[in-house]
């Protein structure tokens, strides 16, 4: 039993495999419909239970196809029908009880000291659906969809992010340390990565590259990744947060500054950070990075039930 919380705790070698394991089982299923098993049935049996104390759709679907295509099932739990360490009964009890019934637990969560402690009191494995300071199952597919456009290891290529600095570009720049790809990184001032985030890249003895400037940042880019700058639950002043954000939408003027066939990814739901000539233009690969969730979480399931092969 292996948990799936934070891409920066887990072997590089694990994270290789899952990606591996990822591209086989994408090219057996070719001729597959969506609720055909996978011949195998490695989960047949097995129940995930899901919980989402945010909003979702693209993790919410991927991982209802994902046990369902290796022959296990689930459900979904609201958070707000659960105690969850409120109204008589603890977090601890809770675990106990879904430890009982399922076998493994997927939580999208908005508290990462919740995640940790369901880690502790589960005997069964814990995914991080995404958390407040970490998106790992997002990021660890897109590393799959780059390595399938790109047709070569993302070692090799220059990756770069325009936007804020949120859960996603945390596990991003996991995922540069973990797969020693180059990283630049396009953001106003006053919005970079926290601390904590740089001294673990220092620790590793890795480096990335942050920009003010926008067009510097994409300069030899193969791949551009952003999110949504103002978020739903954002606690900021959203006028001065897309103010200070105007010179970093990627528009057709910016990508001009990156290579002719750099390709755009955005985890979605998208905002103003994006224009739609981009987003909707032939470089953008969204939907076929959206898609390509349910084969990295199956994958990602079976390294979490001592599956993978």
């Amino acid at each position: 039993m292996k948990h799936f919380i934070n891409l920066k705790d887990i072997p590089s070698a694990d994270l290789k495999k899952i990606i591996i394991d990822a591209k086989n089982r994408k090219q057996k299923r070719k001729n597959y419909n969506t609720l055909e098993v996978d011949k195998d049935k490695p989960l047949k049996g097995k129940l995930l239970i899901q919980m989402f104390e945010k909003a979702s759709l693209r993790t919410r679907l991927s991982f209802y196809l994902a046990i369902k295509q290796l022959g296990g099932g689930t459900i979904t739990l609201r958070a707000n029908e659960l105690h969850l360490g409120k109204g008589g009964e603890s977090l601890a009890d809770t675990a106990k009880i879904l430890s009982t019934y399922g076998d493994g637990f997927m939580l999208r969560t908005d508290s990462d000291k919740k995640i940790e402690e369901f880690s502790r009191y589960l005997k069964i494995p814990v995914i991080n659906g995404l958390s407040p300071s970490s998106h790992p199952t997002q990021v660890l597919s897109d590393i799959f969809t780059v390595e399938e456009i790109k047709k070569k290891s993302i070692s090799k290529l220059n990756i770069c992010w325009i936007g804020d600095s949120n859960n996603v570009l945390n596990s991003l720049i996991a995922a540069s340390v973990k797969f020693s790809f180059n990283l630049n990184i396009g953001c106003p001032k006053n919005y970079g990565p926290k601390k904590f985030v740089l001294d673990w890249v220092k620790k590793n003895k890795r480096k990335i590259h942050i920009f003010y400037d926008a067009k510097k940042a994409v300069k030899n880019a193969d791949v551009i990744f952003s999110d949504k700058v103002i978020s739903l639950n954002d606690k900021v002043n959203k006028n001065k947060k897309i103010k200070d954000f105007r010179n970093f939408q990627i528009n057709s003027k910016l990508m001009s500054f990156a290579k002719k066939d750099t390709t755009f990814l955005h985890c979605l739901p998208r905002g103003e950070e994006v224009a739609a000539d981009v987003f909707l233009g032939k470089n953008s690969e969204v939907w076929l990075q959206a898609l390509n969730r349910v084969h990295v979480q199956k994958s990602i399931l079976l390294y979490c039930f001592g599956k993978l092969r």
